[in-house]
């Protein structure tokens, strides 16, 4: 469904998801056309007083790459005491130049940025939680102390880190809204059918471009 027209205000926040050279063409993991999303976000962030930028943010080693298990490859799914794990190419490796932000990403009035993934025994796709998923990355407080209800993601990846992440909102009492025409998705064994049926359930709402007032 998508959404009616959304204007800004002090309580809204655009949250723009892991735009990471990892995730662009000729990244470790390429979203397809990811970076046509990054003068998407240039534009929309003109629109909100309130912008936060996320950041996979990856040790060395870390639970959710194949190379850390023996005998698994990368887009393979895996039991894990959090549940099921996707396994990954190496990607956005702490200092890394593949962690750093697009090239061309220019959001200097960007407040905060929180970056997730850093445990080495436990992934993290949402901005707000860990994939156990108990662990807060203290987003949620950090918006509750600028009174912000309502937020709205954009980013990479659509079925993963931007899903996981509205979920999260919705579930921590956030109005949640994705912008869809800035994302771009994985689709690995289902996975853009799934986060739509997700977000759908859990009234998440969707919007484009178009729809966000300045």
């Amino acid at each position: 469904m998508i959404a009616a027209t959304l204007r800004p205000d002090a309580a809204t926040a655009l949250i723009i998801v892991d735009l990471q050279v990892d995730f662009l063409p000729g990244g470790r993991l390429a979203v397809a056309a990811g970076d046509a999303v990054v003068p998407l976000a240039n534009e929309l962030a003109q629109r909100f007083g309130t912008v936060i930028l996320t950041q996979d943010w990856h040790p060395a080693g870390h639970i959710s790459f194949a190379s850390s298990h023996p005998g698994q490859v990368p887009f393979a799914t895996i039991p894990l005491p959090y549940g099921p794990q996707v396994l990954w190419p190496d990607h956005c490796v702490q200092g890394s130049a593949g962690a750093q932000f697009a090239p061309g990403l220019d959001v200097p009035h960007a407040q905060l940025i929180i970056r997730k993934g850093h445990h080495a025994s436990v992934d993290s796709y949402s901005t707000f939680y860990e994939a156990d998923p108990a662990i807060p990355t203290g987003l949620t407080g950090y918006l509750r102390a600028r009174g912000i209800g309502r937020v709205v993601l954009m980013g990479l990846a659509y079925d993963f880190c931007v899903s996981w992440s509205a979920l999260d909102a919705v579930r921590d009492g956030f109005e949640t809204l994705v912008v869809a025409d800035a994302c771009r998705a994985i689709d690995t064994g289902g996975s853009l059918a799934q986060a739509d049926a997700q977000m759908a359930a859990a009234g998440v709402r969707l919007c484009r471009m178009a729809d966000v007032g300045g």
